[in-house]
């Protein structure tokens, strides 16, 4: 089971797509949600113990990892991941009431939205001025704040309704299959296994040498543990020092994964613990289940075999 809070901190404003994704969460929409500007100030609202959770996005299906939420878990933050969360993106472009499509000449939003919509931009507003925002609500936030109406931004549907602004055109991302990673995190604590998890861990190498991936990555292939992300990140240290972000299938709790983690602790110059936590995605409920009840079936079994040892030593 996945830690609830009380007290919820999130990267907004509203209207965010993560405020979406965490309003999925029947016990995370009924904490009180503090929103912040930015996703550094979520972390810290967790460290400084403002916030039992916070809520943030990690990775894009399109544009891959957000590097802040990363490299804050990674470097700056001695966080642990408690629940993931992917939710399904679409993009508008929205304006301020009488703007329309060939009026805009700038287009303002979250950097990864601006990526996640290259093609629309390029093939209906080429000569648009992408500019940056602290994210696609703020964008949203600031453009109805103000009467400019040759500027456009993208952000979620939803965002038109909180700001009255009018969509300009709707599902504009490039590729539809488009989905986002949210974490919650915490200052501690595991969940206990669901049957149905992931584990995230940092590897820090000792030295930078031939086969030390191989290293490192034979320790899961050995025990038949699935990889579902590798990614190297640059340490801070110096051109061509990196570490390794990976996240399994299975839980610290699991033996052959605990197996794991304390022979990479042993052998590379550390290895820090994200967290291990139920796994996301339409399928997870249903291979929760089917793993609680395979292991009470390989639970009875094992029971019966042992009822059969003698006593007698025979």
């Amino acid at each position: 089971m996945t830690r609830s809070a009380t007290s919820l901190a999130y990267f907004g404003p509203a209207g965010t797509f993560t405020e979406q994704a965490l309003l999925s969460q029947p016990d995370y929409a009924a904490a009180k949600r503090h929103p912040l500007a930015t996703i550094t100030d979520v972390l810290e609202e967790v460290r400084a113990g403002r916030a039992d959770l916070g809520f943030v996005p990690l990775e894009n299906g399109i544009e891959g990892t957000v590097p802040i939420t990363l490299d804050g878990l990674v470097f700056d933050f001695d966080l642990l991941i408690q629940r993931e969360v992917v939710l399904d993106i679409h993009l508008a472009l929205m304006a301020n009431t009488g703007t329309r499509l060939g009026d805009v000449t700038s287009v303002l939003s979250f950097p990864h939205a601006l990526a996640q919509c290259r093609k629309f931009l390029a093939a209906n507003i080429p000569a648009a001025q992408s500019l940056a925002a602290p994210s696609t609500a703020e964008a949203a936030r600031v453009l109805s704040e103000s009467p400019e109406a040759t500027t456009a931004v993208i952000a979620p549907p939803s965002a038109a309704d909180v700001y009255g602004l009018v969509v300009l055109a709707e599902e504009i991302e490039d590729h539809p299959e488009n989905q986002t990673r949210f974490v919650a995190v915490a200052s501690a604590g595991v969940p206990r296994p669901s049957g149905h998890d992931h584990t995230s861990i940092v590897c820090f190498q000792r030295a930078d040498h031939p086969g030390s991936l191989h290293s490192i990555i034979g320790q899961f292939s050995g025990r038949d543990i699935n990889l579902t992300k590798l990614e190297s990140r640059p340490t801070k240290r110096g051109l061509g020092d990196y570490c390794f972000v990976i996240d399994l299938e299975g839980h610290i709790a699991d033996e052959v994964v605990a197996d794991c983690l304390r022979d990479l602790h042993a052998n590379q110059a550390r290895v820090k613990f994200l967290g291990s936590y139920p796994a996301a995605g339409h399928h997870g409920p249903g291979n929760r289940v089917e793993a609680e009840q395979s292991w009470r079936q390989a639970d009875d079994w094992i029971r019966s075999l042992r009822a059969q040892i003698s006593e007698d030593g025979t």
